[in-house]
C-alpha cells in the first residue's frame, strides 16, 4: 500500500510522525506521505519539522515516509504561491485540499489549484467535467478516498475521471490509527467507486510513479 494523504499532530492529526509512520509499516505499506493542513501562517515550519524526521525514520525504517502539504482553506488565487513556496521549503508531494461536499471549501479552490504546481487535488467532489480535463492536461492526479463523508463523492470522481482519460491515486487522509487501509481494502473501496480491475491496477501504478518521482 502507498499512502501519499495523511496528517500528523503537526495538524489535525492525533498522532506523532514517527508512531504514524511505525502504525503505517506494521500495515505493509511501502510508503506514506505526511501532508499535513497548511496555509500562510504554518506551511515553513511543518514542512522544516517533517521533513527532519523523514530523514531520520527513512534511515531506519522500513517505510519509505515523504514531507508534503496539504493547502487547505487557502483563498483559491492565493493558492498557487503558496505551492510554489512549499515546493522551495522542501514539500516533495503538494496537495490542495479540493472542494468536498462536507466542508465549506472556497468555490474554485478546484481550478485554481489545477493551474498551481501541485501533484493531486484531494476529494474533489465538487469538481466539473471541465476541471477534470484540466486535471488530464496537467497531468494531475485525483484523488479517490477512503476518508469518511469525502468518500461519498468518489463514484462522481472516477466516472469523470475515466470519461476524461484523468489519472487517479487512492489515499485514506488519515487522522487516527484506525484510518489506515490496506490494499485489500483499498481494492474494495475502488470497486466502489466503479473502476475495473484493469483501472484499480493502473491507479497503484500511479502511487508507485508518484513515489518513484520523489525518490528521483
Amino acid at each position: 500500500m502507498i499512502d501519499l494523504h495523511s496528517h500528523t499532530l503537526f495538524s489535525d492529526g492525533c498522532l506523532l510522525p514517527s508512531e504514524l509512520a511505525r502504525r503505517a509499516e506494521v500495515k505493509g505499506y511501502k510508503a506514506l506521505a505526511f501532508t499535513d493542513h497548511v496555509d500562510e501562517s504554518n506551511y515553513s515550519f511543518v514542512i522544516e519539522n517533517i521533513s527532519k524526521v523523514c530523514e531520520e525514520l527513512n534511515k531506519e525504517l522500513g517505510i519509505f515516509v515523504i514531507p508534503g502539504v496539504e493547502i487547505t482553506h487557502v483563498p483559491p488565487k492565493q493558492i498557487a504561491k503558496l505551492a510554489e513556496k512549499s515546493r522551495k521549503e522542501g514539500a516533495k508531494i503538494v496537495a490542495v485540499h479540493g472542494e468536498s461536499i462536507v466542508e465549506p471549501v472556497a468555490p474554485l479552490t478546484n481550478s485554481y489549484a489545477l493551474d498551481s504546481d501541485i501533484d493531486f487535488l484531494a476529494h474533489p467532489g465538487l469538481i466539473t467535467i471541465e476541471e477534470i480535463q484540466k486535471a488530464q492536461e496537467r497531468n494531475i492526479y485525483l484523488e479517490i478516498t477512503s476518508r469518511q463523508g469525502h468518500s461519498l463523492s468518489n463514484g462522481r470522481v472516477a466516472a469523470l475521471a475515466q470519461e476524461t482519460g484523468a489519472s487517479m491515486i487512492i489515499n485514506s487522509d488519515s487522522h487516527a490509527p484506525g484510518d489506515l487501509i490496506d490494499k485489500t481494502y483499498a481494492e474494495k473501496v475502488l470497486k466502489a467507486a466503479g473502476l475495473s480491475d484493469h483501472t484499480i491496477k493502473a491507479v497503484f501504478c500511479n502511487s508507485e510513479a508518484l513515489v518513484a518521482k520523489v525518490k528521483g
